[in-house]
């Protein structure tokens, strides 16, 4: 079993993929208690992809948060640093454009992409300016970041409780329906320490994007994050 620590070592965290990729989709639709799907839909509508749009895709893993990006008529380049897991989404959907890249050092030129998304993938990046940087980069004038996140609940009581299932309920029911129950030991970890919404708001705004503003999913358990590129 692999698991990945929280100083987030790129070699760790690929590796950690790599062994979850075959059960990833299905083990998140348990975890999340079908929410998962649902958050799927509210990105794709923040994201808000037009025909002929270009959209890239970061932590793709195995292609499925691009699947509604293509069906609205965009061009999408799903991006992960996972070999694993792109291997498993291109068994499943061979015509698309899987790319392998690491989000600190995307290999795209500049001003590229009319959107970038990155769903459940920021908080796996070693160094979270730095990726919120090249999404800039790579983005065109007045173009669109969403970043779809786990966060910290707005109400006390339910933020209890989450921390506990977090914790203790979810080892055990990994266990039962994952490759790899360690890594979800990980996903676990790495949600309690992940900032909260205005801290990741503000880290958006030290990158360079404006009019950022963020949305709870869930009373807060996944928060939905939005910026612009500045014209030039």
């Amino acid at each position: 079993m692999t698991r990945a620590s929280l100083d987030k070592q790129p070699h760790e965290v690929a590796a950690m993929f790599d062994d979850v990729a075959a059960k990833y989709d299905l083990t998140n639709d348990v975890l999340s208690l079908g929410q998962a799907r649902l958050w799927r839909k509210a990105v794709a509508r923040a994201v808000d992809a037009r025909p002929g749009e270009k959209v890239l895709d970061l932590a793709a893993g195995t292609g499925t948060s691009s699947l509604p990006f293509t069906m609205a008529g965009a061009y999408v380049v799903p991006c992960d640093f996972s070999v694993g897991m792109l291997r498993e989404g291109k068994k499943r959907n061979p015509w698309m454009p899987l790319t392998a890249g690491d989000a600190t050092r995307l290999p795209f030129a500049d001003g590229v992409f009319d959107a970038v998304t990155i769903s459940f993938g920021l908080r796996n990046v070693q160094d979270t300016g730095a990726a919120l940087r090249e999404m800039l980069r790579v983005t065109r004038p007045g173009g669109r970041v969403v970043i779809c996140e786990f966060s910290t609940p707005t109400w006390a009581p339910f933020r209890t409780v989450y921390s506990e299932y977090l914790m203790r309920a979810l080892p055990p029911v990994a266990r039962a329906v994952s490759s790899s129950p360690d890594a979800y030991v990980y996903l676990a970890e790495s949600i309690r320490a992940w900032p909260r919404q205005p801290e990741l708001a503000a880290l958006l705004q030290e990158a360079g994007w404006s009019k950022v503003a963020w949305r709870d999913l869930t009373g807060g358990v996944v928060a939905l994050h939005r910026g612009t590129k500045p014209s030039e």
